[in-house]
């Protein structure tokens, strides 16, 4: 069964950074595209940084020069580096893996990680 945990959200200052980790088990994350998502009250979850398995980067317009996405092989784990953080980043973020049919995630989601800035 595949699940993710992700980790290392918190309270931040515009301004700062954050670095959040997803750590992947019953699948090996280097094998798929893999894409961080967010998602913001009464809104849909949307992605936001997706590092292919040929360790090509995507990234929304919005998160360009400000976010990193990342992973790491042997701890099965994806990181998104997040800096200049603005409250427009506030939302609970998620990760998952990308179907190679449809793009689609596929995976069941983990529980998140709030990310909240606020001054």
């Amino acid at each position: 069964q595949v699940q993710f945990v992700e980790s290392g959200g918190g309270l931040v200052q515009p301004g700062g950074s954050l670095r959040l980790s997803c750590v992947a088990s019953g699948i090996d994350v280097k094998l798929y595209d893999i894409a961080w998502y967010r998602q913001e009250p009464g809104l849909q979850r949307k992605w936001v940084a997706r590092l292919s398995s040929t360790d090509i980067t995507y990234y929304v317009d919005s998160v360009k020069g400000r976010f990193t996405i990342s992973r790491d092989n042997p701890k099965n784990t994806v990181h998104l580096q997040m800096n200049s953080l603005k409250p427009d980043d506030t939302a609970v973020y998620y990760c998952n893996v990308l179907s190679p049919f449809n793009d689609s995630p596929f995976a069941s989601w983990g529980q998140g990680t709030q990310v909240t800035v606020s001054s």
